[in-house]
């Protein structure tokens, strides 16, 4: 199965702008700055927030919550609530005590915009936010749906999803981990999330968990053929094109796909990833061509 290039496809090519103003546009009520000594706080979380970033988990769930017919306002408030936690951990990794890093998205990040106290809080908010917001009926008028997105989230954010990995991404630095231990570490730091946003599509579709088998092998191949694709990106990418700093990880002597495989296998192991996933989704017809798109994409993006 071809994994040719579709980063230029019309349809893809709208889909990420359509959801990208989505996005924006709700933040931006959302994360309204009030008139009082908080304002700055919801400066900090509308600087990370709103504009820039490759918006790929809210298309996930935009793409798979498409699938099942979902409402389109369900499906925004769900799409955003995951990006706001998936925001709130690039805050946090940026800061000193982490990465330490001066650019996210093109532009300052928040602890250097305003400062590491405001970038904490920032990042605590936008992490409580993402929770309201799925539990709020507005989301979904059935409260078990909405519990077992907050669920999902929860697990996907947690020691044993996100967190966990970001933890392991640290130790990394000062241990040598193995092919398989690399593996596991960006599955949990990388994959969850990508995980989740499928597994919340597809949640607010009501499909029952025995039926999103097919979906969830897909989110996990294309989440670790991202990954691949990242670290690919830090060794060949432009920091330009990025929009943050790249070359981190050997400079870290971090193991990654890159460093274990070499440039050429981790490459032909992301397309095979890819197609992998694809395959995935032979059970659905035209209604998943977006899905096949994305995984595309992850192989081929510049940023």
């Amino acid at each position: 199965m071809s994994t040719g290039v579709v980063a230029s496809s019309p349809s893809l090519k709208a889909a990420l702008t359509q959801v990208g103003a989505e996005v924006d546009r709700r933040f931006d009520v959302l994360l309204a700055v009030p008139d009082d000594p908080r304002a700055e706080l919801y400066q900090a979380m509308r600087h990370a927030a709103i504009g820039g970033g490759k918006r790929l988990r809210p298309l996930l769930v935009f793409a798979t919550a498409g699938l099942f017919g979902v409402d389109r306002e369900c499906t925004a408030r769900a799409a955003c609530a995951i990006e706001a936690v998936h925001v709130y951990s690039l805050i946090h990794d940026d800061l000193p005590a982490m990465d330490n890093d001066d650019m996210r998205r093109g532009k300052p990040t928040v602890h250097r915009a305003f400062n590491e106290a405001a970038a904490i809080l920032a990042g605590d908010s936008l992490h409580a936010l993402g929770f309201e917001w799925l539990a709020d009926p507005a989301t979904h008028p059935d409260p078990f749906v909405r519990a077992e997105l907050v669920l999902e989230l929860a697990r996907a954010a947690g020691p044993a999803g996100m967190a966990g990995g970001q933890m392991m991404d640290l130790k990394a630095e000062s241990e040598t981990f193995d092919l398989n231990t690399v593996t596991r570490l960006q599955a949990m730091k990388t994959g969850a999330l990508i995980s989740c946003a499928v597994e919340m599509g597809a949640i607010l579709g009501r499909v029952a968990p025995e039926g999103r088998t097919g979906l969830r092998g897909y989110a996990r191949d294309i989440g670790l053929a991202f990954q691949i694709s990242d670290d690919l990106l830090d060794v060949e990418g432009d920091e330009e094109k990025a929009g943050k700093k790249l070359r981190k990880d050997e400079g870290a002597g971090k193991e990654t796909f890159v460093s274990l495989l070499g440039v050429d296998r981790a490459r032909g192991q992301a397309r095979m990833l890819v197609d992998q996933a694809i395959d995935h989704l032979r059970g659905y017809g035209q209604e998943a061509d977006l899905l096949r798109s994305i995984a595309r994409y992850v192989l081929e993006r510049d940023r």
